[in-house]
């Protein structure tokens, strides 16, 4: 199972890089999550029309707030998704967005909102960060993601989006 993963694309329309990431990076995959921060409906319904789940962020407008959830829990593989955006301050995100999870104790957690690349354990969690799609103000590019998951091994990657 080959997962695209996106989050804090911060537009308010469809553009190039967006339509880049949905129809040549992540072309031949199984399945597209986005981790929030969608921003606007015209964004949302070009990632429905490819599929793709997403939770809404705390950029997102309320178009997208009244029809994302703020949480989701996917299974796929054998394992579950946990897909949150966060809030607050990039200290301490973790461990907020953990114990937010909590009940669902999800095996992977996929989150957004700080912006910067992730993948590794938090008091016993895998998670995951994307960074953002959109043009990152802590490194030069933005970035997406890839998990994939077979014989209930999980494997991840970040892959640069060019400007």
């Amino acid at each position: 199972m080959k997962i695209g993963v996106l989050s804090d694309t911060h537009l308010k329309f469809p553009d190039s890089r967006l339509d880049h990431i949905l129809q040549e990076l992540f072309r031949a995959y199984d399945m597209i999550l986005h981790a929030g921060d969608i921003v606007s409906g015209a964004v949302l319904e070009r990632l429905e029309e490819k599929g793709v789940l997403a939770v809404c962020g705390n950029m997102d407008d309320y178009e997208v707030a009244a029809t994302l959830p703020q949480k989701r829990i996917i299974p796929v593989g054998g394992k579950r998704i946990g897909l949150i955006h966060g809030w607050g301050s990039r200290q301490g995100l973790r461990e907020r967005l953990l114990e937010r999870l909590k009940p669902d104790n999800p095996d992977i957690v996929v989150y957004g909102h700080s912006h910067v690349a992730f993948w590794g354990e938090v008091n016993g969690a895998m998670m995951f960060n994307p960074g953002a799609a959109a043009h990152n103000p802590y490194g030069d590019t933005g970035t997406v993601g890839r998990i994939e998951i077979v014989d209930g091994n999980v494997e991840t990657a970040f892959l640069p989006v060019k400007n």
